[in-house]
Order: structure tokens, then C-alpha cells, then sequence
């Protein structure tokens, strides 16, 4: 909003989380447009791929869990079940307000007590912890549908956020397919044009992390597509990374950073996760100072112990 909305804003957002209706009506409303966004991303065998591999590599943990729900946890899910999680999980303790653009922290501190945000039903203080997970051993899982393309998602776990191997990590996953200069990108689509779309992606939770390679292929190419990414990843585990790569790998991923913080929204979505993971919040020139810090030995002892073929989960969806 415009900053001299902020009063109006924060009434507002206030009633809408610490006071909503929740009424059944509205919940069977919405419940419907939920499961039609679940038949969306049932539909699109490039979305429910990943679901697929989340649950394969995670097992019963929720890191596992599609963040949608099933068919069946909407479908049940009753208005009081609503009400219960939000008595218990939204008020103040519980809560991060995070802000970014022409506001000064003492005027957002008073507009949130203006607000009586304080003054709501505290509920339960306890945290909606989650447990660590335990990682399944690596499998292979071929989910068979007719379609036009197999898609193919090799991934495992890595380490949490607060780990300091998770720069080494971000700087080796744009080397490997963050683009179009990285290593699969060249070999898959560029010198043997198995795929239109390649490429890395990872995340870092509280208490593990993921990496992964999303590969989408003709049925026909996919065990050549499938063998083409093995070999990169264990060229990947067995040398590590060359002194020049690393260093253009360091230009491009503090190139990224940076542009992604030019961005309002995106400062306050970093102010904020920093807070929820219980970390220090760390100004950009210091973590540009840890990418500049990461040696040729810090990326092999990673890419060796993340990256070998044998260590991968694969999940593929397509025709047999």
C-alpha cells in the first residue's frame, strides 16, 4: 500500500488474522476452489511430479506432505477443525509482522498497538514444531501416464538453512543448471537436444534441505535423458569444481542476490524469514563476503557427499 495507508492496512490486516469469520459457508465455498487447484496441479504432470518426488524422498514426514492437501484432508476438513488451528496457532506469540519501503520500525510499532493485536486471545503459546526428518534410502519410481513427455526428478536431501554449507550448496546448484551457461543445460538440451526445459532447484528447511534436477524428455530419449544426468552428477561428485568455474559461478550467483533484493516485497520476505528460522538477519554485503569466501575444496567435500548418482531419489511420470 501507499505508505500513508499504513493505518488502514494494519487494521485491516489485523481483523483478518486475528478475527476472521470462518463460517461453514464460506469453507464449503472455498473447498470447492481448492480441489479444482488440485485437479489443476493433477492435470499438469510438471507440477505433480514434484509432489510426487516430495513424498518418495520424505516419506510420512510433513516436509513430504503436497502443501495443497489431498482430495480426501479438503474434502473432510470441517469449520470447527478451521477454528481449532486458528485459535491455537494465530496470535501474537506465534506471530512474525515483517515490513519494508518508507516506514520507520517505532511507527509500525505503534500502529500494531493501535490496533489491540496484543490484546487478543493469546491461545496456546506452545510452537507447531515438526520433527526431524528421516531420510528414506534412495529409490526409483516410475508412475506410468499418457502424456507426451516423461518428466524425471532426481533430487535428495542436503542440509538445513542455519548450516553454513548451504552457500556452497546455492553456488554449486547454479554451476550444475541454474541457467543457460550451467553444465546441464549445455550437455542436455545444447549438445545432445534431449529436452527443451532442465534445471536445479533447491530449498533449506529447519532441519534438512533438498536439492534436485527436473528434466522433461520424449518417452523414447528418457533412459538416454535419465543416463546424460547421472554422468553429470557423477563428473560433479568424483572432481568437484575447477578453480575458473568457480570463480564465474561466484559472479552469478552474487549477480543473483543482489537483483533479488532490489525488490520492496522481497526485502520484507527475507526481514521475515530470517526471524522464523531464528537466525541473525546478515546485510547483503556479508553474505556476498561467504560466496566470495567458498574455496575449490568447500565445493568438493559437498559435491561429494550430495551429489554421486547412487545417492538420488528419481521419481518419473509418463508412458511406460
Amino acid at each position: 500500500m501507499l505508505d500513508e495507508h499504513l493505518a488502514e492496512a494494519a487494521d485491516v490486516i489485523a481483523d483478518l488474522v486475528f478475527r476472521p469469520s470462518l463460517r461453514a459457508e464460506d469453507l464449503n465455498l472455498e473447498r470447492k476452489v481448492v480441489l479444482e487447484e488440485v485437479a489443476m496441479v493433477e492435470d499438469s504432470p510438471d507440477d505433480i511430479v514434484f509432489e510426487l518426488h516430495n513424498a518418495a524422498l520424505w516419506g510420512e514426514h510433513p516436509y513430504g506432505y503436497s502443501i495443497l492437501g489431498t482430495r480426501e484432508s479438503v474434502g473432510s476438513m470441517q469449520a470447527e477443525t478451521v477454528r481449532a488451528l486458528h485459535e491455537r496457532a494465530y496470535h501474537p506469540s506465534q506471530i512474525v509482522v515483517a515490513a519494508s519501503g518508507n516506514i520507520e520500525h517505532d511507527d509500525l510499532l505503534a500502529e500494531l498497538e493501535r490496533t489491540g493485536w496484543n490484546d487478543f486471545p493469546r491461545g496456546d503459546d506452545s510452537r507447531l514444531a515438526v520433527s526431524s526428518p528421516v531420510t528414506a534410502p534412495a529409490t526409483e519410481r516410475h508412475i506410468e501416464r499418457d502424456s507426451q513427455q516423461t518428466h524425471l526428478v532426481f533430487g535428495s536431501s542436503t542440509v538445513a538453512h542455519a548450516d553454513p554449507r548451504r552457500y556452497p550448496l546455492m553456488l554449486i546448484d547454479t554451476l550444475l543448471g541454474g541457467g543457460m551457461s550451467s553444465r546441464l543445460f549445455q550437455r542436455i538440451r545444447e549438445e545432445l537436444g534431449l529436452a527443451y526445459s532442465v534445471y536445479t532447484f533447491q530449498s533449506f528447511h529447519v532441519h534438512a534441505g533438498t536439492h534436485g534436477v527436473y528434466v522433461a524428455t520424449a518417452p523414447e530419449t528418457a533412459e538416454q535423458a535419465t543416463a546424460a544426468v547421472r554422468e553429470e552428477l557423477s563428473r560433479l561428485a568424483q572432481e568437484g569444481i575447477a578453480e575458473p568455474e568457480l570463480q564465474m559461478g561466484k559472479r552469478q550467483l552474487k549477480g543473483q542476490i543482489t537483483l533479488s533484493m532490489e525488490s520492496v516485497s522481497s526485502r520484507m520476505y527475507r526481514a521475515a524469514g530470517v526471524e522464523l528460522f531464528g537466525e541473525p538477519y546478515i546485510p547483503i554485503d556479508e553474505v556476498l563476503a561467504k560466496i566470495d569466501a567458498i574455496t575449490v575444496d568447500d565445493t568438493k567435500e559437498v559435491c561429494a557427499q550430495f551429489f554421486p548418482p547412487e545417492r538420488q531419489t528419481l521419481v518419473s511420470l509418463g508412458p511406460q
